[in-house]
């Protein structure tokens, strides 16, 4: 009896549009600008290691890995690094680092010799491979060495 109840209860909640389900964008998850590491630890001095130590990083929340070819991370001043072939898989985050090094699963290099971020305020953008914007995450700040997007 009580499952007859619990049922006519979810049925009639279900028909009167009580029940909040997930929307299509929730349930599927996103390829987002998760975080941004603007001011490196330590004397901007252009060292590998400091710049390395200032990046972004991009999550993927879907229940799918993204290939993520021909897509684009950009600051306020157009410093552009473009995604080679690169799939970000289910669940996992990719950091997008300024300086040299080796390209992996986890991290991805810029190869670059000077800052891309500002230590005050910028903007990143991440685009996909033909254009369309997909996130953008904005920093104002110099008390703190970060943003979470």
């Amino acid at each position: 009896m009580l499952r007859a109840r619990t049922f006519a209860a979810v049925t009639a909640a279900a028909a009167s549009g009580i029940l909040l389900l997930p929307t299509q964008a929730q349930a599927a998850g996103s390829v987002h600008l998760y975080k941004i590491h603007y001011d490196s630890p330590g004397t901007d001095r252009r060292s590998n290691a400091s710049l390395n130590g200032e990046y972004v990083q991009i999550r993927n929340t879907t229940g799918a890995a993204v290939n993520l070819r021909g897509w684009t991370v950009t600051d306020a001043a157009n410093h552009k690094y473009t995604f080679g072939s690169y799939v970000l898989g289910k669940g996992k985050t990719v950091t997008v680092r300024t300086g040299r090094g080796t390209n992996t699963t986890a991290n991805v290099y810029q190869n670059r010799g000077a800052y891309v971020w500002n230590n005050d305020r910028d903007t990143a953008t991440l685009k996909k491979a033909n254009g369309t914007r997909v996130d953008t995450c904005s920093y104002n700040s110099t008390r703190v060495d970060y943003k979470w997007c």
